[in-house]
């Protein structure tokens, strides 16, 4: 049991947990244990084995996974966001592709719009109180990662695909086909702003951001890689929250320290940033995007 790592087990749990939707007491009321003992796990207290196999079963997972043995899987998208948030706490460098852009590096006014999107994909017309509690939890665990990354200097290399942004421009920040026109302009502009803010970062190439604009068309899967020191933990996700229509419900994402994944992800990686464009050159493609974008919006 000593070369568990604890702390780790206990932030999995932690992501499990709220990707149930389940509080400590909850939890703690099906172990017959107080809501602390809870608490102490999460925090990095050791667990028994015979536990962690009541946890698994209780938050729907394997004790594989609790104990980051090989692969651990999310079927939730706040229990994912919740890891990731947790592996840019300890990161030295995040490299991503989460598309159209890495949420770490849009404008302050992106949030409410994307709340907006977000609440217009769920399943009815009316959203529930548990689909605005989950919206709501997704938004903090957003602004939570954005503001730690500012305030540590994290440093992010982000991906973005030429074309994927160019039909996110199309689009709009929208969660749903069929909105009013004026909104859906109104949501387009949106889109324009937050690519405008993008080139606004590349030409001021604030301290720790790395832009890198691809030509074509990138896997619809999103990917990020953690660095800390020697150590890399990658991210795989169908999860999407705007580019396309938001994707919150369907899919499994997947977390692994593993050498092979790791070390194949390190090399795509390497190869989208050498095919980049950077720079200048990133910016005039961004900027041809958004004047088709713009022509496109006078022909509507």
């Amino acid at each position: 049991m000593g070369s568990i790592d604890f702390h780790q087990i206990g932030q999995r749990l932690k992501a499990y947990r709220l990707g149930r939707g389940l509080a400590a007491e909850d939890v703690a009321d099906a172990l017959g244990v107080s809501r602390a003992a809870v608490y102490r796990v999460e925090a990095g207290g050791v667990v028994k084995i015979e536990t962690l196999e009541k946890l698994a079963g209780l938050l729907g997972t394997s004790a594989a996974s609790l104990l980051g043995a090989g692969v651990e899987y999310y079927d939730k998208v706040i229990s994912y966001f919740e890891r990731m948030r947790q592996a840019e706490e300890g990161a030295d460098q995040v490299i991503a592709y989460f598309p159209p852009i890495s949420y770490l590096l849009t404008s302050n006014a992106y949030t409410v719009l994307l709340r907006q999107a977000l609440l217009e994909a769920q399943s009815g017309d009316v959203p529930t109180p548990a689909e605005i509690a989950e919206v709501d939890s997704i938004i903090d665990i957003l602004e939570e990662r954005k503001q730690a990354r500012v305030q540590r200097g994290l440093s992010v290399v982000n991906f973005v695909s030429a074309p994927e942004v160019e039909r996110w421009l199309r689009m709009g920040v929208v969660g749903r086909f069929g909105l009013p026109a004026g909104v859906e302009a109104e949501r387009r502009l949106a889109a324009r702003r937050e690519v405008e803010h993008l080139i606004s970062l590349i030409e001021t190439e604030p301290m720790g951001v790395q832009i890198g604009v691809i030509d074509a068309t990138l896997p619809n899967v999103a990917f990020q890689l953690f660095r800390r020191g020697g150590e890399a933990l990658v991210c795989i996700s169908p999860f999407r929250l705007t580019g396309d229509l938001p994707n919150l419900r369907s899919g499994v994402a997947m977390v692994t320290a593993d050498v092979e994944p790791v070390r194949l992800y390190e090399r795509l990686a390497d190869d989208l940033w050498r095919r980049s464009r950077r720079g200048e050159s990133a910016i005039r493609t961004l900027r041809e995007v958004l004047e088709r974008s713009v022509r496109y919006e006078a022909e509507l």
